[in-house]
């Protein structure tokens, strides 16, 4: 009988099972549907670049694999019916499945910030990047942006915009006592001096409690600002987040060893929607992804399941404009060039060799 395996998002992690499962035996009668609303994949990890304005959004795009095996189906996926096994998309007809796999990645989470959603910018689809874009870059000389969140997305969106716009008067909010708070000290200490060196200002502490057109208020205190981004936290997709199933405090699902749905065993679930011991991220999506391709085949070939290790990440790096960067790989922290040149070159396989 045929086997229809259906894949919601072709991010990190819906695209790397699609790579291994078309690089792997698939049984004769296997059909294999990607549902995604965009045309390509989108370097997502790189959006701050092009919300900056120093990378061109072809240069963040990737093509979906072509394939006979492979059909890729655009739409926006608006629920899913885990019970009749059906995706339904808006202005199209359902899709059955008889293997789900669920990468539709994540959203902003707003923390209940009165008018945070309505008055700020965002990174977190190519959308909405597109729009960020437009608008810090339509900022008048010496302009004010604010950006709220500091973590990885915007420490490295800051660091960018300063290169694009050394006219811009920049400014990140952070709730903690330092940026980037789960790295190591140095590293911190590292960023902070880059950008007291190139005249970003750092507000720690921060409780924004309110967002209207161009103000915010911190700690209730009014401040004015030309653009505002958002980058301070993220939570599961709010399709995800409706499926009547166990899920942690971010709406992301809760899995099996195998990353399925206990109850739903013929649902997988890959990335940002899935509850994992990890921080969200490309690499950590893409690790999982290989192993949901090794559950699946054995599933297709009716063998049994194979015994799957913990996930162990490589490491993490990041950005300060295109010169400098910083990471932690294992134990070692880096900082300074190195860092940087490791990313581009991991950026460049991934785009040459899909991964």
């Amino acid at each position: 009988m045929d086997k229809h395996i259906l894949v919601l998002g072709g991010g990190y992690g819906g695209l790397r099972i699609i790579q291994r499962l078309l690089a792997a035996n698939l049984p004769k009668h296997t059909r294999l549907t990607l549902i995604d609303r965009m045309p390509y994949h989108g370097l997502k990890t790189e959006y701050y670049a092009l919300a900056a304005g120093t990378e061109s959004e072809a240069n963040l795009r990737v093509a979906f694999p072509n394939d006979p095996r492979l059909k890729v189906q655009l739409g926006e996926v608006t629920s899913i019916d885990v019970e009749q096994n059906m995706v339904h998309i808006d202005g199209q007809d359902p899709v059955a499945y008889d293997y789900l796999i669920i990468a539709l990645g994540c959203e902003d989470k707003y923390h209940g910030v009165p008018g945070a959603k309505e008055n700020t910018h965002s990174i977190q689809t190519l959308p909405k990047t597109r729009k960020t874009y437009q608008a810090l870059n339509n900022i008048k000389p010496y302009g004010h942006v604010a950006i709220i969140g500091g973590g990885l997305s915007g420490v490295e969106l800051a660091s960018e915009l300063r290169e694009s716009r050394p006219d811009l008067n920049i400014a990140i909010y952070d709730r903690g006592e330092t940026i980037l708070s789960p790295f190591p000290e140095k590293l911190r200490r590292y960023v902070c001096q880059w950008f007291h060196e190139n005249d970003v200002d750092l507000v720690h502490k921060a409780n924004i409690d309110k967002v209207e057109p161009q103000l915010f208020f911190n700690h209730g205190q009014p401040v004015e600002a030309d653009e505002i981004v958002w980058t301070a936290g993220i939570q599961a997709n709010r399709i995800v987040q409706a499926l009547p199933v166990e899920k942690d405090h971010l709406g992301r699902l809760a899995l099996s060893p195998h990353h399925y749905l206990e109850d739903y065993p013929n649902v997988f679930v890959v990335g940002d929607c899935a509850s994992l011991p990890h921080a969200p991220s490309a690499q950590l999506a893409e690790a999982q992804g290989d192993q949901i391709a090794q559950v699946l085949l054995a599933r297709l070939h009716d063998e049994p399941l194979p015994q799957l290790p913990k996930i162990k990440l490589k490491g993490v790096l990041g950005s300060l404009g295109k010169k400098h960067g910083f990471g932690v790989m294992g134990d070692t922290t880096l900082i300074g060039r190195i860092p940087r040149v490791l990313k581009s070159g991991v950026l460049w396989m991934y785009k040459h060799h899909l991964g």
